[in-house]
């Protein structure tokens, strides 16, 4: 793999060890100031990349990153967490199958049970041979995105409920 070369100039190692000495940032930033400061090749003497995973015990790999990072995309890229792409592919109750569970949630419950639990509608889906095994969070995190609601149009939201006006007020 292709080393990427750190140099910082004078005001980013300025900047970056002002960072770690007040030490009042996010720990994942504040290592990966350290990171910087210890592979600076400008300034003193660069510090291999194995001596800085045993100086701040992170891994090889994390070093890596973080070079490339710095060199292709600047300091700020360099410091600031990246978040995590949204995996699509990760949803594991979609299309026809969400269908089923929500019409297999809005029917009557089995015998003996007065309503659907998740862990019931867990297991139906399985006996239906719609998955193979599911766990009770996915069901949850299916059922909790529908905006289907009992006896209401907004969800989470029960309708305000008329009461009779009393007209025994004094008349004038």
């Amino acid at each position: 793999m292709e080393k990427y070369r750190i140099t910082l100039t004078l005001e980013e190692r300025t900047g970056l060890e002002h960072l770690v000495s007040v030490g009042k940032s996010a720990a994942r930033k504040l290592t990966h100031a350290r990171i910087l400061l210890l592979a600076d090749e400008l300034h003193g003497e660069a510090c291999a990349d194995a001596q800085i995973t045993s100086a701040l015990g992170t891994s090889l790999r994390t070093i890596e990153r973080l070079r490339k990072r710095f060199v292709t995309e600047g300091l700020e890229a360099a410091l600031d967490h990246r978040p995590q792409p949204p995996r699509p592919d990760k949803i594991k109750i979609q299309g026809d199958l969400e269908q089923r569970l929500i019409e297999l949630a809005c029917s009557d419950p089995p015998e003996g049970r007065c309503h659907w639990t998740l862990q019931l509608l867990a297991d139906e889906l399985v006996v239906l041979g719609l998955v193979d095994a599911i766990s009770t969070v996915t069901v949850w995190q299916a059922l909790k995105k529908t905006t289907s609601s009992r006896g209401s149009s907004r969800p989470g939201v029960s309708r305000p409920m008329r009461t009779p006006s009393s007209y025994g007020a004094w008349r004038t």
